[in-house]
C-alpha cells in the first residue's frame, strides 16, 4: 500500500458536547495505530450546534494537527457531510457517527476496499456475519422493513442504507455527490441508490454495531423523510437523465 494515498474521515455533529472530545481522541488513537499506510485527517462538521460543540471542535483542532473543523449555520447531517466531501482534496473520504457505534476495527477494511477498486464501501448490520447489540425491536423492524422496500422497488444489492459508516472515492464525489438532493438523514440512501444505478461498485462490510441509547435520531420523523425520499427517487429516476 502506497503511503501517499490519503483519506479524510468526517464526523458530522449537532449538539454533541458530551461525546465529541472523547470520540475524537479515541478515533485519532485508533488511526495512529491502524491506518499507518494512509495519510489521514479528521474533519468535525458542526451543523448549527447550539451547545459547546463548536468550541470543543475548535479546541481539538488546535490540540491535534490532524483534526480540522468546519461550521455550518444550517442543520442537516447530509448537508454537513456533503460540504466537507465536496471540498476534500484527499483520495478518499469517509464519514462515521460521533458515537462510534460501529466498531472502528472495520474502518481499515472499508478504506482498503476503495484501494482495491471499489467506488463505495459501507458498513452493514444486515449480513449474516454482522453483530448488532442493544438495538430496540422497533428500530430493528423499521430498519429491516426499510431495506426491504428499497430492494423491492429499486432492485439494488447493497444491504444497509442507514449505517453511519461509509467511504467513497473521488469519482463518486465528482459525479454522484452533486446529484444528491437530500441534506438530512435520507442523504445516505440517495447516495447509495444513485451509485448503484449508475454502475459504481459498492462493497458491504459486515460490522459489529452497538446501539447508542442516547441517540438524538427521531425514528418516526426520520422514517417519514426516508419514505418521501424513496417516492421522489422512484418517480424522478435521476440516474436516467
Amino acid at each position: 500500500m502506497a503511503k501517499n494515498q490519503s483519506v479524510d474521515i468526517t464526523i458530522p455533529v449537532y449538539n454533541e458536547e458530551s461525546e465529541l472530545a472523547e470520540s475524537i481522541v479515541t478515533l485519532r488513537n485508533f488511526l495512529i495505530s491502524h491506518l499507518k499506510d494512509y495519510t489521514w485527517t479528521i474533519t468535525i462538521a458542526d451543523n448549527a450546534s447550539t451547545d459547546k460543540t463548536l468550541l470543543i471542535a475548535q479546541n481539538l483542532s488546535r490540540k491535534y494537527k490532524e483534526v480540522r473543523f468546519v461550521h455550518l449555520d444550517q442543520k442537516g447531517r447530509g448537508r454537513a457531510v456533503k460540504y466537507v466531501w465536496k471540498n476534500a482534496t484527499t483520495d478518499y473520504v469517509a464519514y462515521m457517527d460521533v458515537d462510534l457505534s460501529t466498531d472502528l476495527k472495520h474502518l481499515p477494511h472499508i478504506v482498503s476496499a476503495l484501494s482495491r477498486g471499489y467506488d463505495v464501501a459501507i458498513g452493514t448490520r444486515n449480513k449474516r456475519e454482522s453483530r448488532v447489540y442493544g438495538r430496540s425491536l422497533m428500530r430493528t423492524i423499521t430498519s429491516k422493513g426499510y431495506i426491504f422496500l428499497i430492494k423491492l422497488f429499486f432492485w439494488v444489492h447493497f444491504s444497509d442504507a442507514q449505517c453511519g459508516f461509509k467511504a467513497v472515492n473521488k469519482k463518486v464525489i465528482r459525479h454522484v455527490l452533486p446529484m444528491v438532493v437530500d441534506n438530512e438523514w435520507f442523504f445516505d440512501t440517495e447516495l447509495l441508490l444513485l451509485c448503484e444505478k449508475l454502475g459504481y461498485r459498492i462493497y458491504d462490510e459486515p460490522v459489529t454495531w452497538i446501539d447508542n441509547p442516547g441517540s438524538t435520531v427521531r425514528v418516526w420523523k426520520t422514517a417519514q423523510g426516508d419514505l418521501l425520499g424513496l417516492w421522489r427517487l422512484f418517480i424522478t429516476r435521476p440516474w436516467r437523465r
